[in-house]
């Protein structure tokens, strides 16, 4: 190929050379061919990657769907507001976030893939979309948050006009990025493992109230529970009857790994990952940075917090502070750790079968934090005082303590120990709180003791109906 020849051929890509050094020509050219040949091959690969995610996720739009107790409702759903759909891994937001534009023109984009993080240049993802799509009136970007500086790619197609949710497994990194990118034009969306009611309805098992007034419906929803309480709420386990310990081992790996070691360049990986068991086998339990650090051997307690706060972004654990009038004693005391679903627990931890009510108090505690979100107002923590009384949850709403919830395995008035009794009514007394309620497993009455009425409901029926 002759100089003229080059010319006339950068000449019909487009790329012109000013130089007329032969050699400085042929470099160059062959540079610029290069990046031109890569731009298209990256084009392909990019056309490819949203056709084959199309089919992928309009194969998933056609399965069975398991409605949510939660949803994006229709007047969200025209807002130009952002809908940040939040949770862990596998929960379900992908699907519940299909399920709620399936039928509007939208368009998908996941970014769990290796070649599309590798992109420099975001405007070929809108390229790419609109070759596949069209046009559309929704555009779904999914686990956004392993795009680097994805919020300021979002702040643009937000300004531009496009109706758009995203959704993400690290509620840290979205929280404090929407927070401050996007003030005032999102609203997040938590999207957990199935509640109760969801487990029954993937089931198929009616859940209405009228059915459970015979013991023997009450027999059959107590066994339904038990096995909710054994395999937890991960879709995939629930829907697909897969073995929950294998799933759900995998995934915890994987949740680690790739979102904890590898996202935050974790030098020692057995080490966090010997925290995160540490910690799965301490669910229901006060959590002392100190005796983590000693027992595990970790270098100092600031490694322990911080290690604990990449996981707890991750979603398989959450935290609860100890109840305190002073802000800073609900940052320094003890705080109780729990899993984000009681399968996990059962798949990992080595001491399930030891206390039901420990499991119980878990599950308690992921219903509060499903709840909590849905009011956004309420604050969740637990009370504590010197002589060791102890109440599982403290329910604030503003500068209301509402209610004071206690959770035991008991089946019967006499199986409940009268130091969670004793508990409650001086914890009642200190938080000015009349609504005093005992989650039990299957005792439902009123307890009266020095002027105070606690009330007693089955975990089932609070699960349910409360």
């Amino acid at each position: 190929m002759n100089l003229k020849s080059m010319v006339r051929l950068e000449s019909s890509t487009g790329l012109m050379i000013s130089c007329v050094n032969g050699r400085a020509v042929i470099a160059i050219y062959c540079t610029k061919l290069i990046k031109f040949v890569q731009y298209g091959l990256l084009m392909q690969n990019i056309s490819d990657i949203v056709l084959r995610q199309k089919s992928e996720i309009e194969g998933l739009s056609h399965g069975r769907f398991v409605k949510r107790d939660i949803e994006i409702g229709e007047g969200l759903l025209r807002s130009k507001l952002i809908k940040a759909v939040l949770g862990p891994r596998r929960a379900g937001k992908s699907v519940f976030s299909i399920q709620s534009i399936k039928d509007r023109r939208y368009a998908y984009l996941n970014f769990d893939e290796e070649q599309l993080v590798r992109v420099d240049d975001y405007d070929v993802f809108l390229k790419g979309l609109r070759e596949v799509y069209g046009s559309f009136d929704v555009l779904l970007l999914d686990e956004v948050q392993n795009l680097l500086n994805w919020e300021l790619f979002v702040n643009r197609l937000q300004r531009s006009g496009l109706n758009l949710i995203i959704t993400g497994s690290n509620s840290r990194l979205l929280g404090r990025e929407l927070a401050t990118h996007l003030t005032g034009r999102h609203i997040p969306v938590l999207i957990l493992p199935f509640s109760f009611k969801e487990f029954l309805r993937a089931r198929d098992v009616d859940v209405s109230g009228h059915k459970f007034t015979q013991k023997e419906n009450q027999g059959e929803i107590l066994r339904d529970l038990r096995e909710y309480m054994v395999v937890g709420g991960f879709p995939e386990v629930v829907v697909k009857g897969l073995d929950h310990r294998t799933y759900l081992s995998t995934l915890f790996d994987s949740v680690v790994l790739k979102d904890v070691v590898r996202r935050h360049n974790v030098r020692f990986s057995s080490r966090i990952y010997d925290l995160a068991r540490y910690l799965m086998d301490m669910y229901s339990s006060e959590l002392s940075f100190t005796r983590a650090k000693n027992v595990l051997g970790l270098g100092s307690v600031h490694t322990v917090e911080n290690y604990t706060k990449y996981l707890v972004e991750a979603f398989p654990f959450f935290l609860i502070n100890r109840f305190s009038f002073k802000a800073k004693d609900q940052l320094t005391l003890p705080k109780k750790v729990y899993s984000i679903d009681v399968g996990l627990v059962n798949a990992l931890s080595l001491r399930t079968t030891e206390n039901r009510g420990k499991i119980m108090e878990n599950l308690v505690a992921i219903d509060l934090l499903r709840r909590s979100n849905l009011l956004n107002d309420t604050h969740i923590t637990f009370w504590k005082d010197y002589q060791k009384n102890e109440v599982d949850f403290v329910l604030r709403r503003g500068l209301k303590i509402e209610q004071l919830i206690q959770v035991t395995y008991a089946s019967g008035r006499d199986e409940i120990e009268k130091r969670e009794i004793k508990a409650m009514v001086k914890a009642g007394k200190e938080l000015k709180c009349k609504d005093l309620l005992i989650i039990s497993w299957d005792y439902e009455g009123d307890i009266r003791v020095e002027g105070k009425s606690i009330s007693c409901v089955p975990l089932w029926k609070w699960l349910l109906f409360q």
